[in-house]
């Protein structure tokens, strides 16, 4: 199969960047649903202006490619190992390119392969079946909303909604609940995939295949049917909406399996997935390897998302210029759109960890700075110089334990990331004079357009490309004020109203 390798680059550099008709079809209704002047309609309409421009530019749709995933029918004497070997090829190619961030990382060093290629990275899953052809399927699925899968184990007590049984009224209460726990980390609004019965592990990869259904059609089991259909309905009236900002979607789609399991265990294992919903699949020919036939496209695909050049101006919004003073930051309050330009630096995990314990490079100093949870996708030019192709925020509460101490020890006053941060956090803003700002997460293209220039990098041998405290200046950054410096969080509102609604459900006879 001589065309199978660049059939798989194809396949990786369309999914990360194309986004297939049957979702874009639920983000253009999601779009009318909201308000064009509410933070949920702004949030939307980013979200679309970004899909277009990931596809004008061949490049990520979201900076966080996941691990890629890849779910293989393969015909009787078929070689799994060439092939294999040709898809980890792939996704080298595919990663030096910029369509995959270089995500993989030694478990306890963090070291970073550069590469995608590692210990289990990617995951490859072989099935044999009956026809000729080779069937592959890709799901690029980022680390916010992978975080946000979750697991239970019936029967048990399910916060907000009491005893859950054995029985399908369990189930319903612990998706109610798995779609209230992702709020706007996993970048709603989302799509749940659900797998009932298997083991650990056998359920979890259930709930994940369910993903790569279409996110039209009907379960075959009606009792099933008529739970998705339940579920997105009370799921949209949680109004915990785009990136958790309120609104009227939360939940795009929803699709449940089941599978035997032993007496001893009842797992409901439920994969969210972010809008950014990356997942294609290919017929390839298994004499030549080439691609024969795309799945989830359809002629009527819808081509180009956006209403309007992105977040439409009122005037209103606040501009910022980095250094920040604190009288700036602290007239600002929640619900206030901000737009920066100056210096920013990127801050994650590893970084975090680092400078609880370290101090910054000799002569380098962030006083009034503005911290971006972020790990770009960064290509260098031939001149040594580094250009940012995609960049958009990850989840913050990931640095919860080190915020409030992060800001004080280097003087911070802003900090950029998305779904909010905890009690630790708000208090350090309040104490030290800073603010959190939510940007639209998933927007990479969008915010890549705003970086105008790469002044410097540290950490990148030791921490890698995603992990690296880049020096970024930026033109006209929008973000939205959700924690302020006078004690004030959009975040914890949503999730108490959130709350108050799952709690609803509880009583409910079925």
């Amino acid at each position: 199969m001589k065309n199978f390798r660049e059939s798989i680059v194809t396949l990786i550099t369309e999914t990360s960047a194309n986004l297939p008709g049957d979702v874009r079809s639920l983000i253009a209704k999601a779009l009318k649903e909201e308000d064009p002047a509410s933070q949920a309609g702004l949030c939307m309409s980013t979200i679309a202006l970004n899909i277009d421009m990931a596809v004008d530019n061949v490049s990520p749709i979201c900076q966080d490619t996941g691990m890629p995933t890849f779910f293989i029918h393969t015909p009787r004497g078929a070689d799994q190992l060439q092939m294999k070997e040709d898809i980890k090829a792939a996704i080298a190619e595919a990663s030096i390119s910029g369509k995959l961030r270089p995500n993989a990382v030694d478990a306890f060093s963090g070291k970073n392969s550069g590469n995608n290629l590692g210990d289990h990275f990617p995951v490859i899953h072989f099935e044999p079946w009956e026809k000729s052809e080779i069937e592959v399927k890709l799901i690029l699925k980022g680390g916010g909303c992978e975080n946000k899968n979750i697991q239970y184990s019936l029967p048990m007590e399910i916060p907000g909604l009491g005893s859950a049984a054995r029985d399908i009224d369990g189930v319903r209460k612990c998706m109610l609940h798995a779609v209230y726990q992702a709020q706007g980390q996993g970048c709603s609004p989302g799509f749940i995939g659900v797998g009932i019965g298997g083991d650990r592990t056998s359920g979890f990869e259930l709930a994940k295949k369910q993903l790569f259904r279409p996110v039209d059609d009907r379960n075959p089991d009606s009792e099933l049917d008529a739970l998705e259909q339940e579920i997105l309905q009370k799921a949209n009236t949680m109004e915990i909406g785009p990136m958790g900002f309120g609104g009227n979607t939360t939940l795009l789609g929803c699709k449940i399996g089941k599978s035997h399991r032993v007496p001893a265990s009842f797992y409901v294992s439920v994969a969210y997935n972010c809008w950014a919903y990356r997942r294609l699949g290919v017929l390839i020919d298994s004499e030549t390897g080439a691609i024969r036939e795309w799945q989830y496209r359809a002629p009527d695909d819808i081509k180009r998302m956006a209403t309007s050049e992105g977040i439409p101006l009122t005037g209103k919004e606040v501009v910022l210029q980095a250094p920040l003073t604190e009288e700036a930051v602290r007239n600002l309050k929640v619900g206030d759109m901000v737009l920066i330009s100056g210096a920013m630096h990127t801050g994650r995990d590893a970084f975090h960890h680092y400078i609880m314990h370290h101090d910054l490079p000799e002569g380098l100093d962030v006083t009034g700075g503005i911290l971006f949870h972020c790990g770009p996708v960064v290509l260098k030019n031939s001149d040594g110089s580094y250009r940012v192709t995609a960049a958009g925020p990850t989840t913050s509460s990931r640095e919860e334990p080190y915020q409030a101490d992060v800001i004080k020890k280097l003087g911070l006053r802003a900090i950029i990331g998305k779904g909010g941060m905890g009690p630790k956090t708000l208090k350090g803003l309040e104490e030290h004079g800073a603010v959190y700002l939510n940007a639209i997460g998933g927007a990479a293209q969008y915010y890549a357009r705003c970086i105008t220039k790469v002044t410097g990098v540290d950490f990148l041998e030791e921490m890698g490309v995603p992990e690296a405290m880049w020096h970024l200046e930026v033109n006209a950054f929008p973000a939205i004020v959700t924690m302020d410096a006078h004690g004030n969080s959009l975040h914890s509102k949503i999730d108490e109203d959130s709350f108050q609604q799952l709690s609803t459900f509880a009583g409910e006879a079925h």
